[in-house]
């Protein structure tokens, strides 16, 4: 009976020792495979994965290209906006509609021509097939203070309806420029005359007052009006009002009526500033 059950034992413990030699066995094949795979495996991986990322590179720029290339698009962008006075100081767009093909999203841009401040708001439509991508604007909204820029009240207007917006910046660009022109003439006469020069409404009035310091009464009102068309077409309109005494205007009557004639050929030949010196330094000769 004992030997029976020693023999039991035996066989188990025979068993366990073949058992441990053969998950020794096993272990050493995957230590001798790892190491195997942890050299030449594991390098010519990395050279392959290069290999491939190198393959991928070639359809992208470099990052020293792309800089290249942002920095040529920052100096074009500078260039246009002080060529065209424009800058936008915010923008923000919401994607409204996609499906397919079709893209519908709101924009609102602000920003300033010169000095004159302006808002827009308006949705792109983009519809997308194999061979091109094309956009319509629609409903377009133009805020400009309408009190200070009545003259693109009816050009705005226009602009909105056909939803054209190259002609607004082009005309806007354009109207800016002939105010702040003006600006800066009335600045500078009022800065070299300061007797004679008044500005009731200021710098971005559409007029000036020029008026003889001593108590004569005589006064010249010059109007500047910067008229815009339907079409944006810019034009500037320059005109001479009087005021004069009645005792002057007895002795002088034919000088007087022929003032505004006589400036409109001034500005004609000699040009805004010019015209508008010589007025300033009749009114100062007048007693």
């Amino acid at each position: 009976m004992e030997d029976s059950m020693y023999q039991v034992y035996e066989d188990e413990i025979q068993s366990l020792e073949e058992e441990i030699k053969l998950l020794a066995e096993k272990y050493e094949d995957s230590q001798q495979e790892s190491t195997f795979f942890s050299d030449e495996e594991i390098l010519m991986s990395i050279k392959s994965f290069q290999g491939e990322f190198q393959r991928e590179l070639k359809g992208h720029e470099s990052p020293s290209d792309l800089k290249v290339q942002l920095e040529s698009l920052e100096t074009d962008l500078s260039f246009l906006m002080k060529f065209t006075g424009i800058r936008f100081t915010t923008h923000s767009k919401k994607t409204v509609e996609k499906t397919g093909s079709r893209t519908i999203q709101k924009h609102r841009l602000s920003g300033n021509c010169h000095s004159l401040p302006f808002q827009l708001e308006f949705q792109l439509l983009e519809i997308k097939n194999k061979e091109s991508v094309s956009a319509v604007i629609t409903d377009l909204n133009i805020i400009m203070e309408s009190g200070e820029y009545s003259g693109v009240s009816k050009f705005v207007s226009s602009t909105e309806e056909h939803g054209n917006l190259l002609a607004f910046f082009r005309s806007l660009s354009s109207y800016a420029e002939w105010y702040e022109h003006r600006r800066c003439t009335f600045l500078h006469f009022k800065a070299k005359y300061p007797d004679i020069v008044k500005l009731p409404e200021g710098l971005l009035g559409d007029y000036i007052v020029l008026r003889n310091p001593k108590p004569s009464g005589f006064e010249l009102m010059i109007v500047w009006k910067i008229h815009v068309d339907e079409d944006g077409r810019i034009t500037p309109v320059l005109d001479l009002l009087t005021k004069v005494p009645e005792q002057v205007l007895e002795q002088k009557i034919a000088t007087t009526e022929n003032a505004p004639t006589c400036f409109r050929s001034m500005l004609l030949l000699f040009g805004i500033e010019t015209a508008i010196e010589n007025l300033i330094r009749v009114v100062g000769l007048k007693n």
